[in-house]
């Protein structure tokens, strides 16, 4: 398991202090250059693109985190949950098997670091009801989906 995190300008700050606080893990921090003037999908594309769906986290950063989680949302394979709270973290891991978050940067360093953990921490309920919606979501990514 690898953790892809990635920022727009606003994030780099809360970017930069994660990454030197998560210990034990193989951090992938995103190859393009900040500026004042980036713009935020490029990010989520560079990481999301790149990362293992199914074994990799990505965290995503950005003025508010609804952008960068936009279009994160956009890369096939790519469940990404913008996140206010821990138990917002949880829910999107357990019901939506998430595999990637974003949030404000005006996110504390130790609630962002309690995102992760919960992230990486928490177990998917397999259950049939979250399995079948899953497997809707990934019918329409394919092209599949029949329309009502």
């Amino acid at each position: 398991m690898k953790i892809f995190i990635a920022s727009d300008h606003n994030g780099h700050d809360l970017k930069k202090q994660i990454i030197s606080n998560l210990a034990g893990y193989e951090i992938i921090s995103s190859s393009l250059e900040e500026s004042p003037t980036d713009d935020y999908p490029l990010f989520a594309f560079d990481i999301c693109t790149k990362m293992n769906k199914q074994e990799d986290y990505a965290i995503l950063i950005c003025g508010t985190g609804i952008g960068i989680s936009i279009a994160a949302n956009k890369v096939k394979g790519i469940r990404c949950a913008k996140v206010n709270s821990v138990e917002e973290v949880s829910l999107a891991k357990k019901h939506n098997h998430a595999n990637a978050i974003a949030f404000s940067s005006n996110t504390s360093l130790i609630t962002a670091l309690s995102y992760i953990e919960t992230l990486i921490s928490t177990a998917t309920d397999d259950s049939a009801r979250h399995l079948r919606r899953i497997e809707e979501i990934i019918k329409y990514e394919e092209g599949a989906y029949n329309e009502l």
